[in-house]
């Protein structure tokens, strides 16, 4: 099938075109993100491949139906980006990637979690300058801290597994509970249980009606002072002006972000050269407590490879069935 690959970066041009040898798809490559602007560029594509900052709401979705697509292959878990409504009414399907590796996105909210418990961030640099100092470096442990985990899926699950292994006392909530995660000792609570509770927040939820801005003012506070909140999810779960806020008065401890609101004119690109028009994320980078990573908790190897084989094996299946068990249909936004 042909195929057009959106906000196709390098790492993707290597992957996919490897995994590709055992699928023998035309892989079109193409750097620019799918957008309203750009939909006009991916006529003649029966699929398209889109990330998770491309655009596919009704107006995008429209315009590839009307020059002739007929699927839509996300190499991603999540799709808060896409109208799955609009994509049924024009008929096209829409396939994902599930579980690419849980591993890599829970092995980095671990990186986070440590890296700011012990303020490695910050004595990395001191010593590059010479200073040896051990002032404002004063960790915690994280045996025996209670930690709240925020969305139970394969992600949580792999989440609470590694806590576990260092001695946490974990809370959980989620729609529907995970017998692995209660089998490592993990109680699910209440949401407002969760908050007053925990030494630190992790957040492993999709993006959705029920779970935008999840994380508000009023969240907020009923949380301990102090507090650690880590965000490998999307963005929007978290209210950043409330973080701010936050921060600024000390109620929130340390917080570590892999994800951001309004991440799709920054993340995956290469700024150094330019000015950040962004105030409130130039203002995140001032605090000496916040650790931002670029969306990078999926960048492993394995993952990577695991996208490229699950998404082209997405394809053919569509072409040749006219089904995908890793379809995205309008059922699961309810």
């Amino acid at each position: 099938m042909k195929v057009a690959v959106c906000s196709a970066q390098s790492y993707d041009r290597e992957f996919l075109s490897e995994a590709n040898a055992n699928f023998k798809h035309e892989l079109a490559f193409f750097e620019g993100r799918l957008s309203e602007e750009s939909a006009k560029l991916f006529a003649g594509f029966p699929a398209v491949c889109a990330f998770v900052n491309d655009v596919l709401n009704d107006n995008v979705l429209r315009t590839l139906a009307e020059q002739g697509t007929r699927l839509i292959a996300l190499r991603c878990a999540g799709f808060n980006n896409v109208d799955v409504l609009a994509a049924e009414n024009y008929a096209i399907r829409v396939v994902r990637v599930p579980a690419y590796s849980p591993h890599s996105v829970a092995e980095h909210t671990l990186a986070l979690i440590l890296t700011l418990n012990r303020n490695t961030h910050r004595a990395y640099n001191r010593v590059r300058d010479g200073n040896f100092s051990l002032a404002g470096l004063l960790g915690s442990e994280l045996h025996d801290r209670t930690v709240g985990i925020i969305g139970t899926g394969r992600i949580g699950q792999a989440v609470a597994q590694i806590l576990h292994g260092f001695g946490c006392r974990l809370l959980a909530y989620d729609v529907a509970q995970n017998d692995q995660c209660t089998a490592l000792g993990a109680r699910y609570v209440a949401l407002d249980e969760l908050y007053r509770e925990s030494d630190i927040i992790t957040l492993h939820c999709p993006l959705n009606q029920n779970t935008l801005h999840l994380i508000d003012d009023n969240a907020l506070r009923l949380m301990k002072r102090g507090v650690m909140i880590i965000n490998t999810s999307r963005g929007g779960v978290v209210d950043t002006n409330a973080l701010v806020a936050a921060l600024k008065s000390g109620h929130v401890g340390h917080l570590g972000l892999d994800v951001y609101e309004q991440e799709d004119d920054l993340f995956f690109r290469d700024l150094s050269a330019h000015v950040i028009q962004d105030d409130v994320f130039e203002r995140l980078l001032t605090f000496p407590n916040v650790l931002i990573t670029g969306h990078q908790g999926f960048f492993t190897t394995e993952a990577l490879d695991n996208i490229a084989h699950t998404t082209l094996e997405n394809i053919s299946t569509f072409e040749q069935s006219g089904q995908c068990r890793n379809e995205v249909t309008s059922a699961l936004l309810r």
